[in-house]
């Protein structure tokens, strides 16, 4: 009788070696800095997924300053006669893009959903820089009609993104995703976004955008998304707190009792007076302490300084 343990152990080591691979790769895409360039605005962010090294929430900082050579990119568009892109390259020296995403499932193949998500993002951020100087609510028309087209519904993506500048001004697009959180400095609490200033859109994926020029020849569904347009809100007093979350914070719970808000707003008044990496690491404590994870977990921090 022959032997086939041999034939399919290896197959296994060569699988087994392919995920290493695919760990790898995908622990490049996850890297999040450090620290940024802003001076009047401390960031700090964070992923932790639940089940191994990845999982379907995703994070992505632009650093324009870091990221981009933006006074050579300023003196080509003079060159070429257009001002208005040369406009928009200037303002992004005291901004800080914050991508922070949420695909439905935390499995591998989420995963890879997510790093498809970083890729496709970046090359947009480029394209959008050299045509209008700044990042438009045109990219995320653009990533909803792929995403539309290429994955099945229950892989849709949830995601905010956002730019902070240096006068604590964050201009923001929500696709189905939790919204900010600001904690005031002056009132010790979390303060309310009007919902006049606040328009969520549904998650990435799920619609055809209104502006595909393309979407009859191959839409599923009778309804669109429709054009995106950017939210405002204002960090105006030094140690004012926005938070940007996925909802395996946001729904995290015990029993009955949920984390937030009540909790995650006691985590932070115990911590306010602390630089944003440690206030990160402070609220990450206590969430772990209120109740074992049951989810990918994502935070950024955004504190005036």
């Amino acid at each position: 009788m022959p032997d086939v343990r041999e034939p399919c152990c290896g197959r296994l080591d060569n699988l087994e070696e392919e995920m290493v691979n695919l760990r790898a790769i995908l622990e490049v895409v996850y890297h999040v800095p450090a620290d940024f360039s802003l001076e009047q605005v401390d960031v700090c962010g964070q992923c932790w997924p639940v089940a191994g090294a990845t999982g379907g929430d995703h994070l992505v900082f632009v650093d324009f300053k870091r990221r981009f050579d933006l006074d050579r990119r300023v003196r080509r568009a003079r060159r070429a006669g257009r001002e208005d892109v040369a406009h928009g390259l200037e303002h992004n020296r005291d901004r800080l893009g914050v991508l922070l995403a949420d695909v439905a499932g935390h499995q591998m193949t989420d995963a890879l959903v997510a790093a498809m998500l970083h890729q496709a993002f970046l090359v947009g951020v480029l394209y959008e820089l050299e045509q209008y100087g700044e990042i438009t609510p045109r990219l995320i028309e653009v990533l909803n009609t792929r995403f539309y087209q290429s994955s099945s519904v229950s892989k849709f993506v949830t995601m905010v993104y956002g730019e902070i500048a240096e006068d604590g001004t964050f201009r923001f697009i929500l696709a189905g995703h939790p919204r900010p959180m600001i904690f005031s400095a002056e009132f010790d609490r979390f303060v309310s976004i009007g919902e006049d200033r606040l328009v969520s859109f549904p998650p990435i994926g799920v619609f055809p955008s209104e502006s595909d020029v393309d979407r009859d020849m191959s839409s599923r569904s009778p309804h669109y998304a429709r054009r995106y347009t950017v939210n405002e809100v204002n960090l105006m007093a030094p140690g004012d707190i926005l938070l940007l979350l996925t909802d395996g914070i946001l729904e995290h719970e015990r029993d009955d009792e949920e984390f937030a808000p009540g909790r995650l707003e006691e985590a932070l008044r115990a911590a306010k007076h602390l630089p944003s990496a440690a206030i990160l690491d402070h609220v990450r404590a206590e969430v772990l302490a209120f109740a074992p994870q049951q989810d990918d977990m994502s935070l950024v921090v955004i504190k005036r300084r």
